[in-house]
């Protein structure tokens, strides 16, 4: 066999094996967009506030749609491949103290299981499937934290809800896996956020500040809002000034966008060119990033404000 002989049999072989992996089903891994905090920067530096920001998503419970679950690591990868996003997840129990994700205490609505996720040990937990938005059972199954932690490196940064994993575990599990810089707690009373800056100062808070006077209560906390990214609210059309106030002590402000446009482009209330346009409107209005069920959706909407390669922010994003 010549050379060109032997070139061309070797063409026709890597288009077979490629032809066979795609009939088998099996899809090259998409290209992911990542957040990265570059070395010398810490996670408080991506989460300052700067008149220059880029905003961005948070999609909540991971980004769950058709065909992928809530809180599970393939849903975060169908997430980032498409749309630079953080990802917030919910921790819980299982009855052998390993902690798992899933949103509800129950296994009913997203896997293929009954009852409390509290009464099943992790490996029973793991031998179910998980199920997508429309209830469809999918291959995927139930991730642990543990697994969580260690995917997010280099890709992203998780924000770990409470549900009923208390504060002390939340941390101890990031100093656990070094996750400083790709993990952040939520924080839902000032007792909690000062319980976390005592324990791990490099750990930054998603703290809940609806109101100008909660944001003054905040103040005496002895927390630096440097260490805090805020929850503002889940209603639209909140006064600038929280957003003006909220930045000039340096943070960043988050709308939830679940329980108004979300919901009601889910509802039919709402067709898709109201939707972009209600996610860009959250952002003109003073927000910085938007929690969102329609994680890629709102991701698509921002697309065009990420562009701004002069932003400081920039080099977090790949």
């Amino acid at each position: 066999m010549n050379v060109s002989n032997r070139q061309a049999m070797g063409i026709y072989l890597i288009f077979s094996v490629v032809s066979l992996i795609s009939l088998a089903g099996f899809n090259v891994a998409p290209k992911l967009n990542t957040i990265q905090i570059n070395k010398g920067k810490t996670v408080k530096d991506f989460f300052a506030y700067s008149p220059d920001r880029l905003p961005f998503v948070s999609a909540h419970r991971g980004g769950a749609r058709k065909g992928f679950p809530e809180n599970c690591l393939a849903t975060f990868e169908n997430t980032l491949g498409q749309v630079h996003a953080i990802l917030e997840i919910d921790p819980h129990y299982t009855k052998d103290s390993a902690i798992v994700l899933m949103h509800d205490p129950t296994l009913n609505r997203t896997s293929e299981g009954q009852g409390k996720i509290s009464d099943y040990t992790l490996k029973e937990l793991q031998n179910l499937k998980l199920k997508d938005t429309e209830g469809n059972v999918t291959p995927y199954h139930m991730p642990t934290l543990d697994e969580a932690l260690e995917w997010a490196k280099g890709k992203t940064i998780l924000v770990l809800d409470m549900k009923d994993v208390p504060m002390e575990a939340r941390v101890r599990k990031i100093e656990e896996h070094h996750a400083e810089a790709s993990a952040i707690v939520m924080a839902y009373s000032h007792a909690d956020a000062q319980k976390c800056y005592q324990l791990n100062k490099n750990i930054l808070m998603e703290v809940m500040l609806g109101t100008m006077d909660k944001v003054r209560e905040f103040d005496k906390t002895g927390v630096p809002w440097q260490n805090v990214v805020v929850f503002v609210s889940h209603t639209l059309g909140k006064e600038r000034e929280i957003f003006d106030e909220i930045h000039k002590r340096g943070a960043m402000c988050m709308i939830g966008s679940s329980r108004n446009y979300d919901i009601r482009y889910a509802k039919g209330e709402i067709k898709s060119d109201e939707l972009l346009k209600g996610y860009t409107g959250i952002i003109n209005d003073g927000a910085d990033i938007i929690e969102a069920d329609l994680a890629i959706e709102a991701g698509t909407a921002l697309k065009p404000l990420q562009q701004v390669r002069s932003s400081s922010k920039a080099l977090y994003f790949h």
